[in-house]
């Protein structure tokens, strides 16, 4: 059996041993080695270069941004990124993400060793992703954008509001997404016109990482994107990403499309679930909805997927060339949940068809 080998940099000498223990004491996981900062890291891949690499950008000493972009320029690799639970640790993951950073998984202050083993499955789970990850260096350049023709997004109303009832869409796009999807959604989201269907979506990541990833997106999209609060408006113009560690679904009153955001178990060991969130969908639009099910690993979504489809929904998945991890979308295509595979690149012109009214 082949090993993933792994390469963890982090300065902080509790947290390289205890994830050193973790991951070593995984099947088929062997950690190269645990260093203190990417000066070290770079002395360790001249000798063996990892599949996948565990990385601190807030290591004080050292810019973990400019070691993740020498990577990915020289050798694209998976990395997953340890990060604390801040307003400045989410910022800093942002930048990671958008630079080719697959994954992130957290890292509170208090207790810091006993929240390493605490969270070992998610950390092994997140690495064994990472090595079968399709890693390609990120877009050069800066995409193009445009100001924002009405950046003033409507505040939430009560489901009964009477306004609300006269401002709404009926068409909208449901998308879910994991491994890989922070940049998946950035290709897709930047491509939208002004002019797009309500768009709801599930991207697995942590809380508190949710927020920062929507202004992010919201700074360089067109439409508005945020991350979503109970009884926000499914509107044109809008996309509401579910806030991490809370499910989203879609409800209905009328002609008014919102969401509510609950508690509730982990479903497919995810929460927000795109699989809580896809049956809503089906439930509540059905033949009014497109469901998109991009990059990311395992099954989540790929049976809310397919009743949205048994429901008449329109169902599309990222195929797997264009994949950073085609595992969400092979198994939505397996269960017959999928009525086309569509590259990355097309999908938004789908998004844009979605304006077509029911016939």
């Amino acid at each position: 059996m082949k090993f993933i080998t792994v390469l963890i940099v982090d300065d902080s000498t509790v947290i390289r041993q205890a994830l050193t223990n973790m991951l070593n004491a995984a099947e088929g996981i062997n950690v190269l080695a645990a260093v203190a900062d990417p000066m070290q890291a770079m002395d360790q891949m001249k000798i063996h270069w990892p599949d996948v690499v565990v990385l601190d950008v807030e290591t004080p000493r050292s810019d973990g941004l400019t070691f993740l972009k020498m990577i990915m320029r020289e050798k694209p690799t998976p990395v997953i990124i340890s990060s604390t639970l801040t307003e400045q640790g989410a910022q800093t993951t942002m930048q990671a993400l958008a630079s080719g950073a697959v994954a992130v998984v957290t890292k509170p202050k208090p207790e810091l060793k006993q929240f390493l083993y605490d969270s070992s499955e998610d950390l092994i789970a997140a690495v064994r992703e990472a090595a079968r990850a399709n890693i390609k260096p990120p877009a050069t350049g800066a995409r193009q954008t445009h100001p924002k023709t009405n950046p003033t997004v409507a505040p939430a109303l009560p489901p009964s509001d009477s306004r609300a009832m006269r401002q709404t869409t009926e068409r909208i796009v449901a998308i879910g997404t994991s491994t890989g999807g922070t940049q998946a959604l950035e290709e897709v989201l930047t491509a939208l016109p002004r002019a797009t269907p309500g768009i709801i979506i599930v991207q697995h990541m942590p809380e508190k990482f949710t927020a920062a990833f929507a202004a992010r997106l919201d700074s360089i999209c067109e439409i508005d994107v945020r991350e979503a609060r109970n009884n926000d408006r499914v509107m044109p113009s809008l996309a509401l990403i579910a806030p991490g560690g809370k499910h989203m679904q879609l409800r209905r009153n009328g002609m008014q499309y919102f969401v509510e955001i609950v508690d509730g178990p982990l479903v497919n060991r995810h929460r927000p679930s795109v699989d809580v969130l896809f049956r809503s969908v089906a439930q509540c639009a059905g033949v009014n909805a497109l469901g998109i099910i991009m990059t990311g690993m395992g099954d989540d979504g790929a049976d809310g997927l397919l009743e949205m489809r048994n429901a008449g929904a329109r169902t599309v998945a990222q195929d797997e060339e264009s994949c950073i991890v085609y595992g969400m979308p092979k198994e939505a295509v397996k269960r017959g949940a999928v009525e086309r595979s569509l590259p990355l690149q097309a999908i938004h012109k789908d998004i844009i068809q979605q304006l077509t009214p029911v016939e």
